[in-house]
């Protein structure tokens, strides 16, 4: 880790720290996670000298890794505490997963795509991050058999709130995801008991689609 993680990347790093912050992202938990993982070991090399701009990249397979602040901006909405058990639904190229661990929550993350669910699971592990499991399969579905989830994390745009995981929370527990088709409107929604849910909207933002089905190949 130490001979892919230099001082230059720690510098451009905290830059990117501030950057964030200046764009009204305040929970010290957050902005400390993104100053710790090393954004540019997710990203293909052609786009490795581009890792501290605060801007989305190409991982392959159609997919992107995220704006930094995109993923501060979910991260801060989910309120996580050390040992929440979270559900996120899109692993990508695995670095909001990062995230979300270095916070010292208990990962369980879907992907659709074998090819970035094997090599997301391999890069994580190989940075220790040990909390997290990494599941091939559709997001759609979840993962109930480890349900209820103190929170979950959309990293797609779903066309509809996705009833199927809405119920995979537990009473108290949080969603966080980008709802619409071409642009998406950043919603938290509580589940309050039962079938009772809140919601909130935070402003839009334009993801991938959020799509059915595994890819195996």
């Amino acid at each position: 880790m130490k001979n892919r993680d230099s001082f230059r990347h720690q510098g451009l790093r905290a830059r990117l720290v501030e950057e964030v912050r200046a764009k009204g992202i305040d929970n010290d938990k957050v902005l400390r996670a993104i100053g710790k993982v090393p954004r540019h070991l997710f990203m293909d090399a052609a786009f490795v000298k581009f890792a501290y701009r605060d801007t989305a990249f190409p991982i392959g397979e159609g997919q992107t890794i995220s704006q930094p602040y995109t993923v501060a901006f979910q991260t801060q909405l989910l309120e996580v505490e050390t040992g929440h058990k979270i559900l996120e639904v899109g692993t990508g190229s695995g670095y909001q997963a990062a995230i979300l661990a270095e916070m010292g929550a208990e990962i369980i993350t879907i992907e659709r795509q074998a090819a970035l669910h094997s090599k997301s699971s391999k890069l994580l592990t190989s940075l220790g991050y040990n909390k997290v499991k990494f599941v091939l399969g559709d997001g759609y579905k979840g993962y109930p058999s480890f349900a209820p989830f103190d929170s979950i994390i959309i990293t797609a745009g779903a066309p509809e709130v996705p009833q199927e995981l809405l119920l995979q929370l537990k009473e108290g527990g949080v969603m966080v995801a980008p709802i619409g088709k071409d642009v998406q409107v950043m919603m938290r929604i509580k589940r309050l008991s039962g079938e009772e849910f809140e919601q909130e909207s935070f402003g839009r933002f334009q993801f991938v689609p959020m799509l059915s089905g595994v890819v195996k190949k």
